[in-house]
C-alpha cells in the first residue's frame, strides 16, 4: 500500500486526530475493563455463595461468555447499521448503552441476573469495538494506521492493566460491586466529551453523497478531504459487500484469525488467575500474572504496530501469534517464577497484542462502503472464539484436567491462528488525491 507524502494537513488536522484517537481508546480501555473484571471477581462469586448463589467451574465459564455472546450481536448489530446511520451515532449509542449494563449489573441479586445484564453490556461493548477500527481507519493518516489502531485498540489489554490494579488494590474495599460501578463511568466522563469532539467521519458523509456535510467537517477540524467517490446505487454496503468476490476469501480467513486471537484473549484472562490459584499462588500473587499478560500485551502491541506500519500487518501478526505458542508452551515446563513471567509477558503480545494487530489489518482492509461491516464482523465472528475459551478453560478444570492441558490447547490454537493469517489474500487500497482545505498541493490518501 502506498502511504502519503504529506502526514499531516496542518496544527489543527493533527489536534482533531489526537482528540478522536483519544477517545476511541477510553471508550476502548472500559472494553478491556469489561473483559477483565469479570475474571479479577470470579474468585470471589465462586467462593462465596451468599453474593449471586453457588457458582461452579461450568457455571464460571459460562457466565464469562454470556457477555461476549452479547459482544457479538452488538458487533453483528453494528455491522448492520454502522455503514448506513454513521459512526458518530453508533459510538454515542454504544458508550451509553455499555455504561448503563456495567451499572446494573453492580446491583445483581442472583446468577440469572447477573448472567442476563453481563449480555445486555456485551451489547454495547461489541458496538464500540466494531465501530472503533472504522473510526480510526478513516481519520487516521496513512502511515500511521497500524500505530494508531494499535493505541486505540490497547485499551483492551489498559482496561485489563486498570482491572487488574483496581482488584489488588480495592477489591476488599469496595467489593466486586464496586468495581462494576467503575465500569459505568463512561456515562459521566466519555459521553460528555465525544458529544463535544467526535466528529463524524467525512470519508463515512462522502461515501453517503453528502458531499457538503464533508466538506464542513474537514474546513471546521483541518482534515483533507478524501478522495472517495459517492457509493454507486449499484454498489453493495455493509455485510452485502462482504459476500461479493472482492471480499468474500479475505473476510472468511480474517474472521478465523479473529476467532484465534479472541479465544486466546478471553480463555487466558478469564482463567489465569484461577489456573496460577490452583498452581499455588496467593489471590494477589496470581492476579499479578494477568497484570504482566495485559501489560506486555500493551508494550508489545505497539511495538508491533510500528514495524507492521513499514512492513504490513500480515507478516507480523504471524509471527505474534507463533510467538504465543511457543510462550504458552514453556508455561507448562516448570521453570522458576522470573522465567514464567516473560513468558507470561510474550504470551500477552502473542494473544492480546495479536487481537490489537489483527482490528488494525482489518480495519484497512475494507474500503469506506464495507468497513464497518468488515470491522464488525471479524469482532462478531471472532467473539464465537471469546465465548468459547472460557468455556473451554472451565470445561477442563471441571472435568480435573491439569492445567497444563490449557496452555497446550491454547498454543495448538495460536498456531492454527498463524497459519490463517499466512493465507489471508493481499488487497491494494484505493488510492486519490486529497487536498487539505485551502491547500492547492495535492497527496496521495487510502480511503
Amino acid at each position: 500500500m502506498t502511504h502519503a507524502t504529506q502526514t499531516w494537513a496542518g496544527p489543527q488536522h493533527r489536534r482533531s486526530v489526537v482528540w478522536i484517537v483519544a477517545l476511541a481508546t477510553l471508550a476502548i480501555v472500559f472494553d478491556g475493563y469489561d473483559l477483565v473484571v469479570y475474571g479479577t471477581v470470579l474468585p470471589t462469586l465462586m467462593a462465596d455463595p451468599t453474593q449471586l448463589g453457588e457458582i461452579s467451574a461450568e457455571q464460571g465459564g459460562a457466565l464469562g461468555s454470556y457477555a461476549l455472546i452479547g459482544v457479538m450481536v452488538g458487533a453483528l448489530l453494528t455491522g448492520a447499521f454502522g455503514d448506513r446511520i454513521g459512526r458518530r451515532k453508533m459510538m454515542l449509542i454504544n458508550i451509553v448503552w455499555f455504561s448503563v449494563g456495567m451499572g446494573a449489573a453492580a446491583f445483581s441479586t442472583s446468577i440469572t441476573m447477573f448472567g442476563a445484564l453481563r449480555f445486555f453490556t456485551g451489547i454495547g461493548v461489541g458496538g464500540l469495538v466494531a465501530t472503533a477500527g472504522a473510526v480510526v481507519a478513516e481519520f487516521a493518516p496513512p502511515g500511521k494506521r497500524n500505530l494508531f489502531n494499535a493505541v486505540v485498540y490497547s485499551g483492551v489489554p489498559a482496561g485489563g492493566v486498570l482491572a487488574s490494579l483496581l482488584a489488588i488494590l480495592l477489591r476488599d474495599v469496595i467489593g466486586w460491586r464496586g468495581l462494576f460501578l467503575v465500569g459505568a463511568l463512561p456515562l459521566v466522563i466519555l459521553l460528555p466529551l465525544a458529544l463535544a469532539k467526535l466528529p463524524e467521519s467525512p470519508a463515512w458523509l462522502q461515501s453517503r453523497g453528502r458531499i457538503d456535510e464533508a466538506r464542513v467537517v474537514c474546513e471546521k477540524y483541518g482534515f483533507p478531504l478524501p478522495s472517495a467517490a459517492p457509493t454507486a446505487p449499484t454498489e453493495k454496503i455493509g455485510f452485502a459487500a462482504l459476500a461479493t468476490r472482492k471480499y468474500a476469501l479475505g473476510t472468511a480467513l480474517l474472521g478465523m484469525m479473529s476467532f484465534a486471537g479472541l479465544l486466546l484473549t478471553y480463555g487466558l484472562n478469564t482463567w489465569l488467575p484461577k489456573i496460577m490459584a490452583d498452581a499455588g499462588y496467593n489471590a494477589n500473587g496470581s492476579l499479578s500474572f494477568l497484570l504482566v499478560l495485559n501489560g506486555g500485551a500493551i508494550v508489545g502491541g505497539l511495538l508491533a504496530s510500528k514495524v507492521a506500519d513499514g512492513r504490513g500487518p500480515q507478516a507480523v501478526i504471524v509471527t505474534t501469534f507463533f510467538l504465543a505458542a511457543v510462550a504458552l508452551t514453556v508455561l507448562t515446563l516448570g521453570f522458576p517464577l522470573p522465567v514464567l513471567l516473560a513468558s507470561v509477558a510474550i504470551a500477552g503480545v502473542g494473544t492480546i497484542g495479536t487481537q490489537v494487530l489483527i482490528y488494525g489489518f482489518v480495519s484497512n482492509y475494507y474500503d469506506t462502503p464495507a468497513r464497518a461491516a468488515g470491522v464488525a464482523w471479524c469482532a462478531g465472528f471472532g467473539r464465537l472464539g471469546g465465548i468459547v475459551g472460557p468455556v473451554i478453560g472451565g470445561l477442563l478444570i471441571g472435568a480435573g484436567f491439569a492445567n497444563n492441558v490449557n496452555f497446550y490447547i491454547f498454543a495448538g490454537i495460536a498456531l492454527a491462528g498463524g497459519l490463517v493469517t499466512y493465507f489471508v489474500p493481499a488487497r491494494s487500497g484505493v488510492l486519490g488525491p486529497v487536498r487539505a482545505p485551502g491547500d492547492r498541493t495535492a497527496t496521495t490518501v487510502e480511503v
